[in-house]
């Protein structure tokens, strides 16, 4: 694989071997609370560093192969980017809209199995659980859901 870095700024780890432009991305991505195009990217970015946006594509086609960023393909034909976080899975109370995370990750095995027996080299999942926190439940007894 390649060679990471403590990332002082996100609490994250960097790859090692990245451009600095690569770098500025993946930085800035790591740092949003929501994913972005990559015109929205190289406007934030161009503000602060010079940068272009051919730059800015081949950066996230780089850092997307990499598995450092994920990429979301939009119905409009947009594709909005974002930083990977570290393992955090949670529950979704559909009720208050609270939002739990969970400590552990049930499926940690399964991506190292998938990786040898499917010979398929997983970067990154997301697993997201969608119910009634114990609150709403004691709420939803009463009646008041």
């Amino acid at each position: 694989m390649f060679n990471i870095l403590p990332n002082i700024h996100t609490n994250t780890v960097m790859p090692a071997k990245l451009t600095r432009s690569q770098e500025k991305v993946w930085h800035f991505l790591q740092a949003q609370s929501s994913a972005m195009s990559a015109q929205e990217l190289h406007t934030a970015l161009k503000a602060q560093h010079q940068i272009g946006l051919a730059t800015v594509y081949r950066a996230l086609d780089t850092l997307k192969l990499k598995g450092l960023v994920r990429a979301l393909p939009m119905p409009n034909g947009e594709t909005l980017y974002s930083g990977i976080p570290s393992d955090k899975h949670h529950l979704n109370c559909l009720n208050c809209q609270k939002v739990i995370p969970l400590e552990v990750c049930p499926l940690h095995p399964l991506p190292q199995s998938i990786s040898e027996n499917q010979n398929f080299r997983v970067f990154y999942h997301t697993l997201e659980f969608f119910g009634l926190c114990s609150d709403c439940q004691i709420g939803e007894l009463a009646g008041e859901v």
